[in-house]
């Protein structure tokens, strides 16, 4: 009986994490969508450190829905620029949320 019990808790545990694994958080519908917002956010980036304009490392990059948000902090108002247009031109990508902030 006791080992019955044991069976069933491990068995509706693993249950549990089996239909939850998949969950996608922030608000988005299916795994597919986190996989394609994650590829966007890998190209942008990879994007960045290819251009000798945009410092890589001081900028962020998160995708949701196909939405970039740029933010960080730029050296010139031509880097901000040059960040959002790399991001526009990035393929899949619906919108750009420029909030890059120009340091002096």
């Amino acid at each position: 009986m006791k080992y019955a019990r044991a069976i069933a808790f491990a068995a509706l545990a693993g249950i549990t994490i089996i239909s939850t694994g998949c969950a996608v958080g922030r608000g988005q519908q299916t795994a597919g969508a986190y996989v394609d917002d994650a590829a966007i956010t890998t190209s942008v980036k990879a994007k960045f450190a290819s251009d000798k304009t945009v410092s890589a490392t001081a900028l962020n990059v998160e995708t949701l829905n196909g939405t970039v948000q740029l933010s960080g902090f730029a050296k010139s108002a031509t880097e901000k620029a040059q960040a959002e247009t790399i991001a526009r031109d990035t393929k899949n990508v619906r919108a750009v949320r420029n909030d890059i902030v120009v340091r002096p």
